[in-house]
């Protein structure tokens, strides 16, 4: 595993592809966070919204973008993490995690985050700065 500390501006972590969105990994998401919200789970409740279909949280989305920081933490912490949801993620999406670092200041590296679907389309989009111990 390389540090963050020898990453360089422009460099990107190593791209995380998670499986494809399943309605359990919903459903445990709203045990998780107490979101019950049916449109995450139920099709007939998201068609009554005229959605497509379930959507998944926006927050489910969000906290696996930080899962490209995980094998980093021995060395640091995530400081501050900011998104925009760019689209919503459906069941059996793939979605792809990508972290570049746009800034480097004394033990703060920036990065640009973004969390892309199969077709390309940015789902989310946003700015995380990790802070070195």
């Amino acid at each position: 595993m390389t540090k963050l500390s020898s990453f360089n501006i422009g460099e990107t972590l190593p791209i995380v592809e998670l499986a494809p969105v399943s309605r359990i990994d919903l459903i445990k998401y709203a045990g998780a966070s107490g979101d019950y919200n049916p449109i995450h789970t139920i099709d007939d409740e998201a068609h009554k919204l005229g959605l497509p279909g379930v959507i998944a949280h926006g927050m489910w989305s969000m906290g696996n973008v930080s899962k490209l920081f995980s094998d980093h933490y021995e060395e640091g912490f995530i400081k501050e993490y900011t998104v925009r949801f760019k689209g919503m993620v459906f069941l059996d999406d793939v979605i792809t995690l990508i972290a570049e670092v746009s800034e480097i200041q004394d033990d703060h590296l920036h990065f640009k985050v973004f969390a892309v679907n199969q077709d390309q389309k940015k789902v989310i989009d946003g700015k995380l700065i990790f802070q070195l111990y």
